[in-house]
């Protein structure tokens, strides 16, 4: 185990900037929908959101997938 403690990623991470960005548009995508479909995606949200937290590229790509299914599924437009 290191001795040198973790201080977490550098403010100034374009990637992390950009996935935060994302995050931010999906919500504010999901925020107009029916309260059934919005609560359930919020929730997956929300799980995305907290998975950025230990793992920005796994959370990134969890964005992208639900994005692609957010635009592909009917019951939300």
């Amino acid at each position: 185990m290191s001795t040198v403690p973790w201080t977490g990623p550098a403010w100034d991470d374009p990637a992390l900037t950009r996935l935060a960005r994302r995050l931010r548009d999906a919500h504010r995508a999901v925020a107009p929908l029916p309260p059934p479909a919005r609560q359930r995606l919020i929730r997956h949200l929300l799980v995305i959101t907290d998975l950025a937290k230990r793992d920005a590229d796994l959370a990134t790509r969890r964005l992208e997938a639900f994005l692609a299914d957010f635009q592909d599924a009917p019951d939300v437009r």
